[in-house]
């Protein structure tokens, strides 16, 4: 018998940077959303740093994503790549909504833009905020 919370839990967004964080909570995620029966969006937000293919900032890959989600136990007709335009805070709230429709958002604790000293990043508290739906914040596998 399945539970009223993984009845509620149909479609989990994560945010995806390519930064060992996310990794680590697209690793959850994928695994909870096996676990559950759910489907996963991967969320890539496209920053101009990344369109303006600056040394440093590598566009991200969508198979090193999809590669991790099957590690998860996910089959491809259970995930979904979405890339959005704006910041990522904006971008990932957005997703939440139609068409998308996310009933939980995964994202790790830190993406690429780090500050030292910093536990949080300044998206997933602001993601902590402001989201309508729950919001799971990953931290860095050991």
């Amino acid at each position: 018998m399945s539970s009223p919370v993984a009845n509620q839990i149909r479609t989990v967004g994560v945010g995806f940077d390519g930064s060992p964080e996310s990794v680590a909570a697209l690793r959850w995620a994928g695994g909870l959303c096996a676990s559950l029966g759910s489907r996963l969006k991967v969320v890539h937000v496209v920053g101009l740093l990344e369109e303006a293919r600056l040394p440093g900032h590598p566009p991200v890959s969508e198979s090193t994503a999809m590669n991790v989600a099957a590690a998860s136990g996910l089959t491809p007709d259970r995930v979904e790549w979405v890339p959005l335009e704006g910041s990522p805070a904006d971008a990932l709230l957005r997703a939440t909504a139609d068409p998308h429709s996310l009933d939980l958002l995964v994202v790790g604790t830190r993406g690429t833009g780090r500050r030292p000293g910093t536990v949080l990043g300044s998206t997933s508290l602001e993601l902590a905020e402001r989201s309508t739906v729950p919001v799971a914040i990953v931290p860095l596998e050991p």
